[in-house]
Parts: structure tokens; C-alpha cells; sequence
């Protein structure tokens, strides 16, 4: 299949992008789902292939029965599919699995990497970092430098590496690494990685990239860029329930000892003492693996791989830019971040309405819109203060007013657009129409809300029926009623025959 017919093919093979639900005017319709920074939907093929081995699920680490077997090859598999994707050679480079997201990879290489350089103590923080791109190292390590950004206010951000060739210069070989983001979860500004890694291995520090936001949405090669360690989410890549991933080089692993322990990790355990296994990448995964998380995820990235990310980035450009030129355009709307023609971003963008709070926002546009998209500081607290701060400075509140730091909360955050490969122009223009509207009705949408809590609002006069909630306990009875229902057919066709 070629390139783009297998493109357009997957673009429209997603679970949940066809979920409906009610709006304020009574009507019903499709979710447009604008929420993929946070987690994106599941890939329909890839869900389809762990579902097939779930029919010969086994653990892993044997091939002595044919189900085992086959999970241990299938397991293998997902680690090379690893490796491919984010172009590090087998001959270099090791994958493994670990936790539920990047934050478990973090703090395992934050652990480890604190202890083998005891003499070089400090590590160097971007200022866009996620927190768990930040607050492991602040842990674990004994002094942490943040690395400012370019730009001032609503356009900061973009990674600047006058401030990282700085801090290089004047630090020299006490920086054990630099942590640093692919993109922003914040305005999705992409940094040069093979620039950045170049400059921090000019001091033997070494790189740890935080790939989350970026990897499903732009290009990558280790080799190419000389990466030392590279973590990113399943969840973030179209396989909601995968592991984390950390990609690193063989030889630093090697230098490190295994922060986990446990089954599947050692050569030999006595109770005298016990030996970790030298097997890469078995010693960094002790217990039993997320088996079906991983299949899942590699058969995402396979699929990803034949389409081709630079396929992929073409075809999202043109729906920022779209975007971007749109909401900057609407009276009232700020737009954060720099302009994409002068950094290039990915497909996250944060704005505010003048006079609405993010969290009335984020409510107004799914009740009336059916819109669904993230408000808050998206764990990245610094750099949000950074873009906010002459917005906050403005912002006239009475000091002694009780509340006073709930109805800071309340204006310290943005609303938050971000994309994913099922995310088409049609989703963006009614986005555009939606928040024009909402500038425009200004006075009406905020009589219809009252505040709850520090970021929530709640509309006065309209409320979802209960069953257009998703709730566990009656999917699972309609599960069991729709098993009986099964066992009853196949024992009429038994007695039948």
C-alpha cells in the first residue's frame, strides 16, 4: 500500500472518534477529540493485534510450550520495533519497558545516572520541561540549573542554546547531563536535539531527551543525533495502555547498576546474595512485563514506520499554521508561544479567551461545542508562570480577600489544543468557529457558569444524563448480560444439533 493511501487509512482507524455525545441545545454529535497531548485514542489495527494474542496469552521467557513461546517472540518484537522508530542500531543502542509512562523511565535514569559521577554534580534543566522531565533530577541530583528560553511573555519558549552554550561554558565538567524536551507539552516548540547533544558531549556531560510529545509527531534518529537516553509514552502514540519506553546506550546502561530488582533480572539468587544478569535488556526489566501493552505499542510504531514520520509531519504543518494564523487573528484570543514560522512546533497549541478563565473555556467548548480539549498548566509549571507572567501581573484581585489564590488558580493556566493523526481541518475549522463564538457571547457564556473548585466551572443550567458518562459498573453488567446471552445461543445450537 502506498504511503499515503495507508495514511488515509489509519486516519480513519481510531477507537472513540465517532463517541457522541449531548450538547447545551439538546442536539447529539460526534466528539472532537483536540486532547491527544494528554493521551491520544488507540490505533484500531494495533488494538486488533494484541487482541489476537490475547488467544495465546503466556508470559514471557520460555520456549518450552508454544504459547510462551510466541509471547517472548512477540515481546522481542516490540523492542525491535522500538529501536527502528526512533533510529538507534541494535549495535549501539538498548529499549526497554518500564511503568505506565516517562515519569518511571525518568526517575530510573535520574537514580542511576546520580551515582555512577559522583564528582559531577549538577545537571541542567530546560525551562519547558513536563515535571517529570524535571522533578526526578531535582531529587536525585545535587544541584539543578533550569535553562531559560527565548522570547518574553505570551511568546516565550523555543529552546536557546546561547543560554545552554552559557551555562556549558561556565559549568564545564561538573554537568553530569542535560534533560531537555523533544517538544513542548505546553506550546509543542521542537528543539534542536542533534545541536544540543552535540554541545553537551563537548564537556562528556551526557543527554536525556524527554521524546513524549514529540514522538508522535516528528522525526527522530538517535544515531544521527547521538542521543544518550531517550524516554517516551506509549499513551502518547496512539496505544493507550503500553508501557513507557527508554531508549539508551548500551555502554551507559552497562555502567549503571538496575534500579529494579526482582524476577527475570538475575543470572543466579542465593541466600547469600545474587548476581544481575549482564543480558540487555532483561536486566532492566525485572518482573513480569505489560506483554500486550508492549505488542500493542509495536505494532503502532510498525505501522507508523511504513507510512514514514517525515509523511506525517508534512501533513500536520499545514493544519498548525492553519491554526495558528486563525486564533491569532480573534479579538480577545491570545495565543502563546512562538510563531511557528520562526520555531517550528508541533501540534499543541495553548490559548486564552480575554474575560474567561481557562477552566470556563475548556467547559464551555465541550458543553456547547462538543469540543474536548485540556485546560490547566499541563505539569509544567514554570514555564506556564513564564508565559502568564504579564497576564498575572495585570490581573486585579484584593490581596485580602480569602480566596485570593483560589481565583489566582482559577487564571493561572490556558486551554489547550493538541492534535493527533485523526485530527483533520474540518475538527479544526468548527475549533475556530467555536472560540469565535464564545468571544463574541462573552457576557451570555459567563452568566451560564459557576465556579467549582480552583480550576472547574459547571454550567447553571444544563447537566449530561448519566448514561453518556462512561461508568465501569454498567459496562460491566452489559458485559455479563451480553455473555449469558452468548452462552444461551451456543447451548440452544448445541441442543439443536
Amino acid at each position: 500500500m502506498e504511503k499515503h493511501e495507508l495514511l488515509s487509512t489509519l486516519q480513519s482507524s481510531f477507537i472513540g472518534t465517532d463517541t457522541d455525545y449531548p450538547t447545551v441545545d439538546g442536539n447529539r454529535g460526534s466528539r472532537i477529540y483536540l486532547d491527544s497531548a494528554a493521551s491520544t485514542l488507540m490505533m484500531k489495527p494495533a488494538f486488533q493485534v494484541a487482541h489476537q494474542f490475547l488467544n495465546h496469552y503466556a508470559s514471557t521467557h520460555s520456549d518450552l510450550h508454544y504459547s510462551a513461546k510466541g509471547a517472548s517472540q512477540a515481546f522481542e518484537w516490540a523492542h525491535k520495533r522500538v529501536l527502528e522508530f526512533v533510529g538507534a542500531s541494535e549495535e549501539k543502542y538498548c529499549a526497554f519497558f518500564a511503568g505506565n509512562g516517562a515519569t518511571a523511565g525518568f526517575n530510573r535514569m535520574a537514580t542511576s545516572l546520580s551515582k555512577i559521577r559522583p564528582e559531577r554534580n549538577l545537571v541542567l534543566v530546560s525551562e519547558m520541561e513536563h515535571h517529570s522531565n524535571d522533578l526526578p533530577h531535582r531529587e536525585h541530583s545535587s544541584q539543578v540549573i533550569h535553562i531559560p528560553c527565548m522570547g518574553e511573555f505570551e511568546s516565550y519558549g523555543g529552546f536557546s542554546m546561547d543560554c545552554l552554550q552559557e551555562r556549558i561554558q561556565k559549568y564545564g565538567e561538573k554537568i553530569n547531563y542535560v534533560a531537555v524536551t523533544g517538544a513542548s507539552n505546553v506550546t509543542g516548540t521542537i528543539t534542536p536535539l542533534e545541536e544540543v547533544a552535540k554541545l553537551v558531549h563537548s564537556v562528556g556531560a551526557y543527554t536525556i531527551v524527554d521524546a513524549s510529545q514529540m514522538i508522535a509527531h516528528a522525526p527522530v534518529c538517535m544515531d544521527d543525533a547521538d542521543l544518550d537516553v531517550l524516554v517516551f509514552s506509549g499513551h502518547k502514540i496512539y496505544a493507550p495502555g503500553s508501557p513507557g519506553v527508554v531508549i539508551a546506550k548500551k555502554n551507559l546502561l552497562n555502567a549503571i547498576s538496575p534500579s529494579e530488582l526482582g524476577g527475570g533480572m538475575v543470572d543466579d539468587v542465593s541466600l547469600a546474595e545474587y548476581v544481575p544478569t549482564n543480558n540487555l535488556p532483561d536486566r532492566e526489566e525485572a518482573g513480569t512485563p505489560n506483554i500486550v501493552g508492549a505488542i500493542t505499542l509495536g505494532a503502532v510504531l510498525d505501522l507508523l514506520v511504513r507510512v514514514g514520520m517525515d509523511t506525517i509531519r508534512e501533513k500536520e504543518i499545514g493544519l498548525i499554521d492553519y491554526t495558528w494564523n486563525n486564533l491569532t487573528l480573534i479579538d480577545g484570543v491570545t495565543v502563546y508561544g512562538p510563531n511557528p514560522a520562526e520555531i517550528p512546533r508541533t501540534g499543541t497549541i495553548s490559548f486564552n479567551i480575554k474575560g474567561f478563565d481557562h477552566g470556563l473555556t475548556a467547559a464551555a467548548l465541550n458543553d456547547y461545542y462538543n469540543i474536548q480539549l485540556r485546560n490547566g498548566c499541563f505539569c509544567a509549571h514554570p514555564y506556564v508562570r513564564e508565559l502568564l507572567k504579564k497576564e498575572l501581573w495585570e490581573v486585579d484581585l484584593d490581596p485580602d480577600d480569602p480566596n485570593v489564590e483560589v481565583l489566582i488558580e482559577r487564571k493561572r493556566g490556558m486551554a489547550r489544543a493538541s492534535f493527533g493523526l485523526y485530527t483533520t481541518i474540518e475538527d479544526l475549522k468548527k475549533l475556530i468557529a467555536a472560540v469565535s463564538d464564545l468571544a463574541n457571547r462573552r457576557e451570555e457564556i459567563l452568566g451560564q457558569y459557576e465556579p467549582v473548585g480552583a480550576n472547574g466551572y459547571r454550567h447553571k443550567y444544563y447537566a449530561p444524563d448519566a448514561e453518556d458518562i462512561f461508568n465501569p459498573e454498567t459496562a460491566l453488567a452489559q458485559s455479563i448480560e451480553w455473555s449469558r446471552l452468548q452462552q444461551d445461543v451456543n447451548a440452544h445450537r448445541t441442543t439443536k444439533n
